[in-house]
């Protein structure tokens, strides 16, 4: 358990992986999505609109806005997303985490759109830099943050078709959650970098 407490929002996790892990080091972290949590801790859980508290004061955001309409995956549906709209809110939602008054923010999403309508990625990872034999190329865009560090290289897995197998999971939800290992990470050194700033 660390002596300084950080307040950490996790936004747009429904799954609570992230918020979990900084919850095991004792950060005051809550997870923050429309739907309600499947990790099973709803006290931790902000079922809302997580632009309504970004003028909090928080220590730290991670944000993982939805990439239903950014992802490079989904191309074949861009003209018609473009053509009513929702291409653009989407790409508004991710782009208000870019802005926001907070020292340290990361945001995660699959290869898409935003390298070209925010700014390339600070780091690309896969969850087997990170103990997890899985090869799912994830950005990350950093405010004040370092770059993560594998923790645990390992295998890249199954490939099914030239394409990992988590890839034909037919449950969006399922294929959308955070690799543990990667969560991990996330917590463990965000937070020691953080909590170091802040005390030299």
């Amino acid at each position: 358990m660390t002596t300084m407490k950080l307040k950490i929002m996790v936004a747009c996790e429904e799954s609570q992986t992230v918020t979990k892990e900084f919850r095991a080091l004792g950060h005051d972290a809550y997870s923050c999505d429309i739907e309600p949590c499947s990790g099973g801790h709803t006290e931790w859980h902000l079922q809302q609109d997580v632009t309504e508290l970004l003028n909090q004061k928080w220590d730290l955001i991670i944000a993982f806005p939805p990439c239903t309409d950014l992802a490079i995956s989904g191309a074949a549906y861009f003209a018609r997303k473009i053509a009513d709209g929702t291409q653009q809110a989407s790409i508004d939602f991710f782009l208000q985490f870019t802005e926001l008054d907070c020292e340290y923010v990361a945001i995660e999403n699959p290869v898409g759109i935003m390298s070209t309508k925010y700014r390339k990625p600070d780091q690309i990872v896969h969850p087997y830099f990170f103990g997890d034999e899985y090869r799912k190329k994830t950005c990350l865009w950093l405010k004040g943050l370092p770059k993560l560090e594998p923790t645990n290289m390992v295998s890249e897995g199954k490939i099914k078709n030239g394409y990992p197998v988590w890839m034909f999971n037919n449950n969006k939800k399922h294929r959308s959650k955070t690799f543990p290992g990667f969560a991990k990470a996330m917590a463990t050194q965000w937070s020691e970098y953080v909590i170091k700033q802040k005390t030299t």
